[in-house]
């Protein structure tokens, strides 16, 4: 290698499983190339899918060495050839790449314009960092999935967790009936959120709170699916956020009449702006339980993986 590389810090798995194995390297920093910017990346977002794959060996899309995480907000740095969307020195937010590997745990990320928005002007990039790979999802799910409509009834499992608190709020501005499940500690939090009504699910089983649900979204798994399809009404939609093997539901469902299966969020600028408007005007709002420098990234999937999170986990990358 030229001795002219520059080198970034980066967090990269050095072998597949826990969070031990997450480890601060140095890397080659990456260049962009055509309809591509260089972001300097000021924080950099944690989430379920970072741990999970982690711990699974990935969606077998990942590079050697495997380098963590999507989620990242910065400044543009350099922009590659035919890019008209940013020019050096703008803010912006994204999720680049997804699924495939994105390396957001680092200094540097590239990755095509269009998976970067810019930030909003009245958040700081810890902010910023923990909206885009949970808001896409949340949009995707309820409106490009199960379009949602005002007045739905909207059941979203886990609803304080980092992807659950985004979610109420993404619902609330469609004028939803949002309904979530949540350890009682934490439902005061969520009605400051918008919710409309909340199940302890740690004493109360939800299948027997609420029914004639019009959408659910289920980032749990196990039998959370099967039990969640009871609670919706003819023609209501079942999102699984947690697993392809969950598609395995849609015969069963549809003899009840409803849709249901797995989605994956892509990158979306025109989403990503949506987003940010939401942020800008104060519809949106991350909360933000923990912020650790980048060198503590395996403390942050550690405190992930324990379930107990209120809101998201951030890494700063300053």
């Amino acid at each position: 290698m030229s001795e002219s590389t520059q080198w970034m810090r980066a967090i990269i798995v050095d072998s597949w499983g826990g969070p031990e194995h997450l480890r601060e390297t140095d890397l080659p920093r990456p260049a962009p190339g055509p309809c591509e910017i260089l972001v300097r990346v000021h924080a950099a977002g944690v989430n379920a899918t970072d741990w999970k794959q982690r711990a699974s060996g990935g969606l077998g899309l990942w590079e050697d060495p495997p380098a963590v995480g999507w989620d990242v907000s910065g400044t543009v740095e350099d922009v590659g050839v035919g890019v008209t969307l940013f020019q050096e020195g703008d803010h912006v937010f994204g999720m680049p790449r997804f699924p495939h590997q994105a390396g957001a745990y680092a200094q540097y990320v590239t990755a095509p314009a269009r998976h970067f928005a810019r930030k909003p002007p009245n958040i700081d990039h810890i902010q910023a960092a923990a909206l885009p790979l949970v808001s896409l999802t949340a949009w995707q799910a309820l409106f490009d999935t199960a379009h949602l409509q005002p007045g739905h009834r909207v059941l979203i499992h886990a609803a304080a967790g980092g992807f659950g608190h985004i979610a109420v709020q993404i619902a609330k501005t469609r004028g939803a009936h949002v309904i979530g499940t949540a350890r009682r500690d934490k439902h005061a939090f969520l009605r400051g959120l918008g919710a409309d009504e909340l199940i302890d699910y740690t004493t109360t089983d939800f299948t027997t709170a609420v029914q004639d649900v019009d959408v659910v979204l289920d980032t749990i798994g196990g039998d959370y699916g099967t039990r969640s399809l009871s609670v919706l009404r003819a023609g209501g939609t079942l999102v699984s956020l947690v697993s392809p093997a969950d598609d395995a539901l849609k015969p069963h469902a549809a003899t009840l009449g409803i849709r249901a299966g797995f989605m994956l969020v892509e990158p979306d600028h025109a989403t990503l702006t949506a987003i940010a408007d939401l942020a800008a005007t104060g519809r949106l709002r991350p909360t933000i339980k923990t912020v650790l420098p980048l060198s503590q990234a395996a403390k942050a999937h550690s405190l992930g993986e324990t379930g107990r999170t209120t809101g998201k986990i951030v890494l700063n990358v300053e």
